[in-house]
């Protein structure tokens, strides 16, 4: 073997978000956001998002003009933002044969990656990351605290135009449902914004790796569970389902 076909082997990937930080790793192309409307089972919901054409504000709470129509399932400090990759569309499709256009599953942030790094998903995104939004001293800071759980309204948001199985399920399972983050420091945000990954405390924890263990039926050793139990922003009910996956 060649020493640089050594090497390759040997040294990490640049191909990744774990970097010298801050790194600028894409760009925001598509802020969106929703107001709640009649939906099914006699129920409002905001879950179809669309573009925001302006700059808007952004509290602890999420954008100023999203709405919610079950504050206690979704919104909230913990869940003030909500961001999936667009990639999502691309396998609910291919899997059930239909044609689900972006937006209509709830994110607010959509975002293209840039200097040949990978896009933003649940397998290169950690719990704990901190992205900012632009270059200011007073742009967004937003901290990824947990997966987004899909529910039913994805089913009935889609069963709408066609009948289709469980989806929500089916998502659930391939962990693919994107992610909540908590908002850092307020600000003003709007599409063609360059993203910065800031801050990575925990880079063995992407979104992946949680699914995989949550959803897992095995149990683990209790030093491979600590780790996650100890990331301090992690949203509690998660680290309930982790608690119960180490060995007795």
């Amino acid at each position: 073997m060649s020493n640089q076909a050594s090497q390759a082997l040997t040294q990490p990937s640049k191909n990744d978000f774990n970097q010298t930080l801050p790194l600028h790793i894409a760009t925001l192309v598509d802020v969106r956001a929703g107001k709640a409307m009649p939906f099914s089972r006699e129920q409002l919901s905001a879950i179809d998002k669309a573009p925001v054409k302006a700059p808007v504000a952004v509290n602890f709470m999420g954008l100023t003009t999203d709405e919610q129509a079950d504050r206690k399932h979704h919104g909230g400090p913990l869940k003030a933002v909500h961001q999936m990759p667009t990639a999502t569309y691309g396998l609910i499709n291919k899997q059930f044969d239909l044609k689900v256009r972006i937006g209509t599953l709830g994110e607010n942030l959509i975002t293209e990656p840039v200097n040949d790094l990978p896009d933003m998903d649940e397998s290169t995104v950690c719990i704990g990351d901190v992205f900012q939004y632009g270059n200011d001293s007073d742009s967004v800071q937003l901290r990824i605290v947990q997966p987004r759980r899909p529910c039913y309204k994805i089913n009935d948001q889609i069963g709408q135009f066609t009948k289709v199985p469980n989806i929500a399920s089916w998502i659930s399972k391939q962990g693919i449902a994107g992610w909540y983050f908590k908002v850092v420091r307020d600000g003003m945000i709007s599409a063609d914004l360059p993203v910065y990954l800031i801050a990575r405390p925990y880079p063995f924890a992407t979104l992946e790796k949680l699914w995989q263990l949550s959803n897992s039926k095995d149990k683990y050793a209790v030093e491979d569970i600590e780790p996650w139990l100890a990331i301090e922003c992690l949203e509690e009910s998660w680290k309930v389902v982790l608690r119960k996956k180490i060995k007795s």
